[in-house]
Order: structure tokens, then C-alpha cells, then sequence
């Protein structure tokens, strides 16, 4: 799921790692926004607020939004060029090494929440907004652009493609039937785990946060060591 790339993977491959990663993200991104009422996945929306709060007047208010679109995209450019450098060096387990650390981080995250109310909220929506910009841009290189987890408004988009293609008399049943079926996928899995994550945050709180970072951990070490008994790609 973490180690082959790009035209090695097949449909299975990819489902799975949509399934299992967009299920988080969407659980992240809901209890974020129930914690510190703001998105962390949703940039269409915050680059939205910061020109409604820019055209307000509401210069201070308008930079909280900004910012977490800065570290969205600084958590990408960060999973880039750990990916790059692990690639022009044969490391296998790079990809499963960059979910590690975003599990790591939502782990630490998590402790530190449940041990101390303390931490502000934008401390809180910008830690997740860094690792909501890693995961997608993870999953996006490894997949080849087919899987983009936290990328809502694009797979929304592919969905009524699909389905023209799929409607259209001359349109090509064969290849946009798979593409929509892992659209819907992912789309879905981000919607349940929306839900789920909202319902288990009343009944544990902030210790949601750890669970998560856990499972990230548990998808990708087993992943990090497979990679590390396979050659080192040159």
C-alpha cells in the first residue's frame, strides 16, 4: 500500500490506501473543526474566509486563515522533498516512513492535548493543517494524482466526470468506471470518518487524536519494514 509506485500499483492497492487514509483525515478534519471550529482539510473554504474577513476589515482574523493555508501547503512541499530525497537514494520505505511521521506528529498531538487544555486552538487546527498537506501530497505521488485524500472539492469534480462518462453513449464505460469507483470510495471513507470521528470524540476527547496518530503508525511500520527486506530501488 506505502511501497509501490505510480504504475506498479494496481486498483486494489490504491482502494485500500484511499479507504485507510481518508477514513482518518476525515475523522481529523471533523474533530478539528469541533475542537477549534475551523477545517484543517477544507483550503477552498479558509482561502474563502480569509477573503470574506480580508473584505471585512478583519485583518487579524483573515491571518489565522492564511496561515493555515501556509502550512497546508508547507506540509506538502515538506512530504516533496523528504519523498525526493528518499527516492534519488533507493529508500524503499520512504513513502511509509513520510505517514509515520504524520502519525507521530498526530500522536504527540494528541498526548499533549490530553495531559494539558492548554494548547491554543490555532496550535491545534495548524498541527493538523501541516499533516492534512503531508498526507495528500503522500498519496498523491505515490498513486500518481489517482489518490488524493483530504481533496474534497477535486474528487467531487471526478465523480460527475465519471459519471458523464459513464452516461455519455460514446463515452469510455471501461476506464472511467474504475476511476469512479475509487472516487466514490474516498469520498465516502472521508465522510464516515467525518462521522465515526465526531461520535468517538464525545465518548473519548481529545485522546481521539493519539487513537488516530496510532493507527497511522499501524498502517505504516509494518509498511517500513516490508520496504526494508525489498532491493533498494535505483
Amino acid at each position: 500500500m506505502l511501497i509501490h509506485v505510480g504504475e506498479e500499483r494496481n486498483g486494489t492497492i490504491d482502494s485500500y490506501l484511499a479507504a485507510a487514509l481518508s477514513t482518518i483525515a476525515g475523522a481529523l478534519n471533523a474533530v478539528g473543526f469541533l475542537v477549534a471550529q475551523s477545517f484543517t482539510a477544507n483550503m477552498t473554504g479558509n482561502l474563502s474566509a480569509f477573503a470574506d474577513e480580508v473584505a471585512r476589515g478583519s485583518w487579524r482574523t483573515s491571518l489565522g486563515y492564511l496561515l493555515l493555508l501556509a502550512l497546508f501547503i508547507g506540509g506538502a512541499a515538506l512530504a516533496a522533498a523528504f519523498i525526493s530525497f528518499g527516492e534519488q537514494r533507493g529508500i524503499r520505505s520512504i513513502y511509509a516512513l513520510a505517514i509515520a511521521a504524520e502519525g507521530g506528529i498526530v500522536l504527540a498531538l494528541g498526548l499533549v492535548l490530553s495531559s494539558s487544555e492548554s494548547i491554543s486552538h490555532m496550535v491545534l487546527v495548524g498541527s493538523l493543517s501541516l499533516v492534512m498537506g503531508l498526507q495528500n501530497a503522500v498519496t498523491t505521488l505515490i498513486s500518481s494524482s489517482r489518490v488524493r485524500t483530504t481533496h474534497v472539492s477535486g474528487m467531487a469534480t471526478d465523480i460527475g466526470i465519471g459519471l458523464a462518462a459513464l452516461l455519455s453513449p460514446g463515452g469510455s464505460k471501461d476506464a472511467a468506471l474504475p476511476k469512479l469507483r475509487l472516487h466514490v470510495l474516498t469520498l465516502s471513507a472521508f465522510a464516515c470518518g467525518g462521522i465515526g470521528g465526531a461520535m468517538l470524540y464525545d465518548h473519548v476527547g481529545t485522546w481521539l487524536f493519539a487513537l488516530a496518530g496510532g493507527c497511522l503508525l499501524a498502517i505504516a511500520l509494518p509498511e517500513v519494514f516490508r520496504a526494508r527486506q525489498l532491493p533498494r530501488s535505483d
